[in-house]
């Protein structure tokens, strides 16, 4: 199936490459009239620089350099409607990239597929959306979710809005009243959300979702860049949208790349090096000691917190419209560590003889990264265990995280604020004169 990948500078859609897919081959290249056009020469991924190269890949590997292709793959219960819709079986990786062709009309960051918009047309077209108001989200009446089945569940599923839990691409207009984001046309939008539910009906699933509200202010009060001002409410939780900025009449939508992509892997729950990986964030973002002090302070938290769900599509970059590329705000932050099927950490800091690592000195020392990045860190890292992590229990429990959910987790952060007091970030400091 042949697709074009449009993308959105400044609120404005450019065709920009043109993406064919078969059994055996993906076939990607940029279009003349966009590499030669007066449109900027933005790349649809950060690997990817414009130019007239065309690159062809095994769609069957494990790793290519098209590999923010499946950033755009639906997952979860959006996956499901649009497989059923599509006659193709849902469990299918085979099928990864005709279901994103197919329900990438308005993903998550500023790419597109052409045949997806088009498909969308054709169906959201029969069922208009109406819009409906916050009590009739609480209630869950027809109305809201009729709008949802036609005009989100198709979408659910691109990058950050991946995984098992039902979510859902939302926007307000002038009047406050709630859309599915591609519904609502750019010029009446004035706010744009991710709406989640639990993942499943048992009582450790709302636990879950409501901690994850918690967690995310937690973080934000030790100092990690977070999602602003999440609410969990009638069970269900409210994410303000970080890839969308509303400027007057126009939309803007921000470049965002999962770390999956950034390591060229293909596919869903891989595995992967935290060494490795992290080596590939200061490759590409502007501030690396930043970006890794950043990085690494998350991981801390992730473990203090019980946030097993550590995969390459749980954290992403964006690239913002100065061109700054960070990481974006902390998301899918929750105690994982109570999901029924029990979720392990899928990315570790694997040392010789693929043992894994918990001291931070070592893991530091072996970080191929230069020592001023490796300083920043170091630093960080201090003093989120000197200054931030005391704090954390009494964060916790002023949100009103569950007793059972404090104590389990206590235990691991004394640990860490142990282990992080051992850092010596003086071995990284320039000589003095």
């Amino acid at each position: 199936m042949d697709s074009f990948i449009e993308l959105n500078i400044a609120g404005t859609w450019h065709t920009a490459a043109a993406l064919s897919v078969s059994d055996r081959r993906l076939r990607f290249e940029y279009l003349p009239e966009y590499v030669f056009g007066d449109a900027p020469k933005e790349r649809v991924a950060l690997g990817l620089p414009v130019s007239m190269e065309t690159i062809s890949a095994d769609p069957s590997a494990r790793q290519t350099p098209l590999a923010f292709l499946w950033d755009l793959v639906p997952q979860g219960r959006g996956r499901q409607h649009l497989a059923n819709l599509l006659g193709v079986p849902d469990q299918d990786p085979g099928q990864d990239l005709y279901l994103a062709q197919h329900g990438a009309f308005a993903p998550i960051g500023r790419l597109r597929f052409d045949t997806a918009v088009e498909f969308y047309e054709q169906h959201a077209a029969r069922n208009p959306a109406r819009g409906f108001t916050r009590e009739d989200m609480t209630h869950r009446t027809d109305q809201f979710l009729d709008q949802l089945t036609v005009h989100s569940m198709l979408a659910a599923g691109t990058p950050g809005v991946q995984g098992v839990a039902p979510k859902f691409l939302l926007a307000q207009d002038e009047d406050a009243r709630w859309f599915p984001d591609v519904a609502l046309p750019d010029a009446r939008a004035r706010r744009h959300w991710i709406v989640k539910l639990p993942r499943g009906r048992e009582a450790n699933d709302m636990t879950i979702l409501r901690h994850e509200a918690i967690y995310l202010k937690a973080a934000a009060a030790c100092g990690l860049r977070a999602i602003d001002a999440p609410e969990f409410d009638a069970g269900m939780l409210f994410l303000p949208r970080f890839d969308r900025r509303v400027e007057g009449n126009t939309v803007l939508r921000i470049h965002q790349e999962t770390l999956a992509s950034l390591m060229g892997a293909v596919g869903f729950g891989r595995s992967a090096s935290l060494f490795d990986v992290t080596k590939r964030l200061a490759e590409v973002v502007t501030r690396p000691g930043i970006e890794v002090a950043e990085f690494l302070c998350r991981d801390v938290m992730n473990r203090v917190l019980r946030n097993t769900d550590n995969h390459l599509r749980n954290t992403s970059v964006q690239q913002l419209p100065d061109g700054t590329v960070q990481l974006t705000p902390l998301y899918d932050l929750a105690p994982m560590y109570l999901d029924h099927e029990v979720i392990t950490r899928t990315c570790a800091w694997n040392g010789p003889d693929n043992r894994v690592l918990d001291d931070w000195n070592e893991i530091l020392e072996r970080l191929e990264l230069e020592d001023e990045i490796k300083l920043h860190a170091a630093k960080a890292l201090r003093h989120l265990g000197d200054v931030e992590l005391p704090r954390l229990t009494e964060h916790l429990r002023d949100l009103g995280a569950d007793d059972r959910v404090i104590g389990e987790c206590a235990p691991i952060v004394e640990q860490q604020i142990r282990a992080l007091s051992e850092i010596d970030h003086a071995i990284y400091a320039p000589p003095q004169p």
